[in-house]
C-alpha cells in the first residue's frame, strides 16, 4: 500500500552528505524544508542544488519549501551567556540596553516596540514557554516584570505574550531579501512565519511574484490572531502549517489539540492543504526509536486528515535522520489502514463552483463506490488532483503532467503521486493507451484493472478538465 500522508524533512548539517539525502528520499521524504532562520544564501543554494541532483538520480519528484524566519521577538545577550532567574524575583526587559550587557537583573530586546505592546498584568513567556514573567509596569523603554516560573535563561531566546497581540510585522527586512532569493532558486513553496491575517499572506505573494517566483504560499499558524482569522488565512493561502511551538505558547497547551483538529478539518473543507509540524518525533534527535507518545501524535494527525507531517531538528541536526523518516513512514502507514481514513462525506450537500472541481468530486465518489485500482488525472496545474485528494479514500490519485513544477507541487498533496508524461507526444487516439502501458510497466496497474481517468478536451490548458472516463487496462 502506498503511503498517502506526505513527509516534510528539514535540511541541515545532518543531511548534507549526498548518501544520507539519497537514503532519506528512498525512505519516503516528499518535501524538503529550507529554514531561512539558519545559514547563508550560499549554503542554502548548495543544499537545494544537491536536492535536485539526488532527486533526479533516484527518480523522485521532491518539492522544496523555503521557510521565512519572520519577526521572531527575542531577548538579546547576557555578559556571561546565561543567567538563573528565581521565582518571584524582579527582572527588566530593557529596550535601551546594549545588546551584550544582560545580567541577572535585566536584558536587552531585539524588538524595541515591545514596550508599546504590553501592559501591567500581561504574562510573557520566554524560551518556548520554559520561563514566564508577569508585567508589573512599563516605564519608557523598560518593562518591569516579576518572574513566575524561573530557570536558566540564555542568549537570544524568544518571547511570546500569552493570548497574542504583539504588533510586529509578519515580513521583516530579512524576509524580503529571502523572498527574492527564494524566487531566484525557484522554491515550490514559501512559508510565511507569524501571519496575522489574509493581508500578510497576500503581501508575501505579491513580493514573491514581483521577484519572479512562482511558488505557492504556506501560512504558518503560530499566532493567537491567526487562529481568530483562520478562515480568511486558509482562503488566502495555498496551504497552512500548524506550527505548534509558538502557537502552543500563545494559546496554551490545553487549547492546542482541539485547535489543531479544527484547522485540519477547515483546510480540507476549504480545499486547501495542511502540514502538521513541531516536535513530532523530537526524541529521535538522540534516539533510534520514537516514544509511544510521538507515535500517537503522528498517527492522530494522520487520522485527522493532515496532508503532511513535518520533521525539523530530527532530520536537520539529529543523529538518526534516516531512522526517523523510516519510523514516521511506518506510523503513517499504520494509521492509514484504519477505515476512518478511507471514508468521507466531504461536501456531499454542497454545490461546486468550477467544472474541474465537479469532475474531481464525481471521480472520487465513483472511485469509492466502484472497484477501481487508481484515479489518473491528466493535469496542467495539479488542481484536479488537489480537489480529488480532499475526499478520504484508499484509492491512489496519480497526477499526470509534463510540467516538472506541477509534479513537485503535488508531492505535498495527500494521496497524490506525480507521473511524468506528456500527452502531447502522442496522437489523441493513442495517448491514453500509451499512458496506461507506462503505468503497467511501472507496476502501478495490471491487466484487467479498472481506472478512472480525468482530462480536458483541450490539452495544455490549465483548469479545463471536463471529462471523466472509466477505463480497463488491457
Amino acid at each position: 500500500m502506498r503511503r498517502r500522508t506526505k513527509i516534510v524533512a528539514t535540511l541541515g548539517p545532518a543531511t548534507d552528505d549526498p548518501k544520507v539525502l539519497r537514503e532519506l528520499f528512498i525512505a519516503g521524504v516528499n518535501v524538503v524544508r529550507i529554514n531561512f532562520s539558519h545559514g547563508s544564501h550560499d549554503e542554502q543554494q548548495e543544499r537545494i542544488e544537491l536536492v535536485r541532483r539526488v532527486s533526479a538520480a533516484v527518480h523522485r519528484d521532491i518539492a522544496v519549501l523555503g521557510d521565512l524566519q519572520g519577526p521572531k521577538i527575542r531577548i538579546q545577550k547576557f555578559r556571561d551567556g546565561s543567567v538563573i532567574l528565581k521565582n518571584n524575583a524582579p527582572f527588566i526587559l530593557d529596550a535601551a540596553l546594549r545588546p551584550n550587557d544582560g545580567d541577572e537583573h535585566r536584558v536587552g530586546l531585539t524588538y524595541k516596540k515591545l514596550c508599546q505592546d504590553v501592559a501591567a498584568g500581561d504574562l510573557l513567556l520566554l524560551d518556548d514557554g520554559q520561563l514566564s514573567m508577569e508585567v508589573k509596569k512599563v516605564v519608557g523603554k523598560r518593562i518591569h516584570c516579576q518572574v513566575k516560573r524561573g530557570g536558566r535563561l540564555s542568549n537570544n531566546k524568544g518571547i511570546n505574550r500569552m493570548g497574542g497581540g504583539l504588533t510586529a510585522e509578519a515580513l521583516t527586512a530579512k524576509d524580503r531579501k529571502d523572498i527574492r532569493f527564494a524566487a531566484e532558486i525557484g522554491v515550490d513553496y514559501l512559508a510565511i512565519s507569524f501571519p496575522r491575517d489574509a493581508k500578510d499572506v497576500e503581501r508575501a505573494r505579491r513580493l514573491l511574484r514581483k521577484a519572479g517566483g512562482k511558488g505557492f504560499i504556506i501560512a504558518k499558524i503560530e499566532r493567537a490572531e491567526a487562529v481568530t482569522n483562520i478562515r480568511e488565512i486558509v482562503d488566502a493561502a495555498d496551504a497552512v502549517m500548524v506550527a505548534r511551538g509558538d502557537l502552543g505558547v500563545e494559546i496554551g497547551d490545553a487549547e492546542l489539540p482541539a485547535v489543531q483538529k479544527q484547522i485540519i478539518e477547515l483546510t480540507r473543507d476549504r480545499n486547501s492543504v495542511v502540514i502538521t509540524a513541531t516536535q513530532m518525533m523530537e526524541s529521535m534527535i538522540n534516539s533510534a526509536v520514537p516514544t509511544r507518545a510521538e507515535v500517537l501524535d503522528v498517527a492522530n494527525a494522520v487520522l485527522d486528515g493532515t496532508d503532511a507531517v513535518m520533521l525539523s531538528a530530527e532530520t536537520a541536526a539529529g543523529n538518526f535522520p534516516v531512522e526517523t523518516v523510516t519510523a514516521m513512514d511506518r506510523v503513517c502507514r499504520g494509521a492509514e489502514r484504519h477505515k476512518l481514513t478511507q471514508v468521507s462525506q466531504h461536501r456531499m450537500q454542497e454545490r461546486f463552483e468550477f467544472v474541474d472541481e465537479a469532475i474531481a468530486m464525481a471521480t472520487m465518489y465513483t472511485a469509492n463506490h466502484l472497484d477501481v485500482k487508481a484515479i489518473v488525472a491528466l493535469t496542467e496545474s495539479g488542481s484536479t488532483s488537489l480537489w480529488a485528494s480532499r475526499i478520504r479514500s484508499g484509492k491512489p490519485i496519480f497526477a499526470v503532467t509534463r510540467h516538472e513544477a506541477t509534479r513537485r507541487r503535488v508531492a505535498l498533496y495527500r494521496g497524490v503521486y506525480p507521473i511524468d508524461f506528456n500527452i502531447n507526444d502522442w496522437p489523441p487516439a493513442q495517448a491514453e493507451a500509451r499512458l496506461l502501458r507506462q503505468m503497467k510497466t511501472k507496476k502501478i496497474v495490471s491487466s484487467g484493472d479498472w481506472v478512472i481517468l480525468t482530462k480536458g478536451d483541450h490539452s495544455g490548458v490549465s483548469g479545463a478538465t471536463n471529462t471523466m472516463k472509466i477505463l480497463r487496462v488491457k
